[in-house]
């Protein structure tokens, strides 16, 4: 049977302060998309049959033990007025961090339903501009961090229409050597 999975930097240290963010801006709007979603960010998505778990999980530990474990902040709130997305946005010494881990982690995958490029970590997504508005007026200043040393893996419920968290992939700090051409003269 296909399920739905994504690959996601999570935190449970930023579960809560991010859990009442969206609360706040549910009791202004109402129901949107994302408002009880648990925060993350989003790496990837892709559709497997379930047999084929065993090998994602056995390629995601192999990519999450050449990574180092690195402190992200998350400074500020912008947004993607297109696809309605309203978001918590890294500074860009944390992006630089980030980005070669979802490249990397995108390679691991021949075909991706979905994939992110550009580390942020979502209030909302599909807002109308009103909204995107009112969220913007609401929120202006933000400061969290997290020490990010893992990669999750998250299974779609199509029940309750969330992703659910069902393994982690520690950072084991053991790059892969570089290979250097040899000469034998």
């Amino acid at each position: 049977m296909e399920k739905t999975y994504s690959v996601v930097f999570y935190s449970k240290a930023l579960v809560e302060p991010v859990k009442k963010l969206k609360d706040f801006l549910k009791s202004k709007i109402n129901w949107y998309n994302s408002c009880n979603s648990e925060a993350h960010i989003t790496i990837c998505e892709f559709v497997i049959e379930e047999s084929q778990l065993d090998s994602v999980k056995q390629r995601l530990t192999k990519i999450a033990d050449t990574f180092t474990p690195f402190e992200v902040f998350l400074n500020h709130f912008d947004s993607f007025p297109t696809s309605g997305a309203f978001f918590i946005g890294a500074t860009e010494e944390s992006k630089n961090n980030l980005v070669p881990i979802m490249k990397k982690t995108h390679e691991t995958f021949k075909s991706l339903k979905h994939k992110s490029d550009n580390p942020h970590l979502s209030i909302g997504r599909r807002l109308t501009h009103e909204n995107l508005k009112i969220a913007s007026e609401l929120f202006t200043t933000i400061d969290l961090q997290f020490e990010c040393n893992e990669i999750v893996l998250r299974e779609f419920d199509p029940n309750v229409k969330q992703f659910f968290v069902i393994d982690a992939f520690p950072f084991g700090s053991n790059p892969e050597p570089e290979f250097v051409q040899g000469s034998l003269f």
